[in-house]
């Protein structure tokens, strides 16, 4: 089982910035894939970013040029960079652990952003 705490959300003008942050706990790997959801009200939950053990990104379209998804193996840490910050991109932010081994999923509690003047 892994554990996963999002930290970083908050409020925020358009064209700002944030930086959310994921601690992982328990049996992590290096080799296992992670990445970044988010929940709009209303919106069914989305991929944002993902990021695989050998370090491969991808992004969705909305996001690409503003959002960067980096990890820490060695601090067990995944972040999210996210720069010109639009009020679309409100929306509760979740980290998700992929482990290959057992193939699980698991998620952390979220973390409220919220893009307004």
């Amino acid at each position: 089982q892994v554990q996963l705490v999002e930290s970083g959300g908050g409020l925020v003008q358009p064209g700002g910035s944030l930086r959310l942050s994921c601690a992982a706990s328990g049996t992590i790997s290096s080799l296992d894939s992670t990445g970044w959801y988010r929940q709009a009200p209303g919106k069914e939950r989305e991929l944002v970013a993902s990021i695989t053990g050998g370090g491969s990104t991808a992004y969705i379209d909305a996001v690409k040029g503003r959002f960067t998804i980096s990890r820490d193996n060695a601090k067990n840490m995944m972040y999210l960079q996210m720069n010109f910050l639009k009020p679309e991109d409100t929306a509760v932010y979740y980290c998700r652990y992929y482990r290959y081994a057992d193939r699980s999923i698991s998620w952390g509690q979220g973390t409220q952003v919220t893009v307004s003047s």
